[in-house]
């Protein structure tokens, strides 16, 4: 798989900031960064922890870690970091159904923690908070929301010392406009109004963060993690204070003030 080189690289506190021509080259690029981590880490213990996201500008990504030579995914756990509650098991929007399908059953990791949203919801956010206390996080995949969230963390109910590894949550309506956004919905009454989320501090637990994020309607979230404070108001912005992340653009998500055409 050929490395695509960034445009343009700079930091952002520590996050480490990669712009990229297209969304095809960051995601390529996220991914061999994914898969390099994935096999160093498993050089040096015995199986390797990582939740990813689940959402359509991952696609890219997701592809191209499924093709990535190398990795013994059977000593892989996997998790994912958020699911929708209210939708039928079989609902083609479940978080789990579209990681399952883009990745899980694709490579076939030793182990494939799924949130179940069908469950009473406290009893299921101890369930998974147990199963993701187990052992460290070695990598959290993620991406940025239109409203700034990370995983279901919307700005309301974003917590940067949130004493729950997981926790239930009503849905911001940008949040749930973005799923329309996204194709995902037809119409916003479709969108379920709660979910299941891992918290910030859980995400941000983590040896290392890779953060992908394409398109124009991601660039004013991303200059608000970017250039704002760090603060709820933009739950991405705390992405700066991880010591090992990495935020990949491109030209369309990149903001005005560090695109290069």
């Amino acid at each position: 798989m050929n490395i695509p080189m960034p445009e343009r690289t700079w930091t952002a506190g520590c996050l480490q900031v990669r712009q990229y021509a297209g969304r095809d080259d960051l995601g390529r690029a996220a991914a061999l960064d994914a898969a390099e981590a994935i096999r160093l880490k498993l050089k040096a213990q015995e199986a390797v922890r990582v939740v990813f996201a689940a959402a359509p500008s991952q696609n890219e990504f997701l592809d191209h870690l499924a093709e990535a030579e190398g990795i013994d995914w059977k000593r892989v756990t996997v998790f994912h970091m958020d699911e929708y509650i209210g939708l039928e098991p079989d609902a083609p929007q479940r978080f789990s159904h579209f990681l399952m399908t883009r990745l899980f059953q694709r490579v076939q990791p030793g182990a494939v923690h799924l949130i179940d949203p069908a469950a009473e919801a406290g009893e299921e956010c101890r369930r998974y908070a147990a199963l993701l206390e187990e052992a460290p996080l070695d990598l959290v995949c993620l991406g940025i929301g239109e409203n700034g969230h990370i995983a279901f963390n919307d700005p309301p109910v974003a917590d940067f010392q949130d004493p729950s590894t997981v926790k239930s949550v009503v849905l911001d309506e940008a949040c749930r406009q973005q799923q329309v956004n996204d194709g995902c919905f037809g119409r916003l009454d479709q969108v379920p109004r709660e979910a299941l989320t891992l918290t910030v501090p859980a995400l941000l637990s983590a040896e290392r963060l890779l953060c992908m994020v394409p398109g124009t309607a991601k660039r004013n979230a991303v200059r608000d993690a970017l250039e704002g404070p760090v603060s709820t108001a933009c739950p991405a912005s705390i992405l700066r204070t991880h010591a090992n992340s990495v935020l990949y653009l491109d030209r369309d998500s990149c903001p005005e003030a560090f695109r290069r055409e």
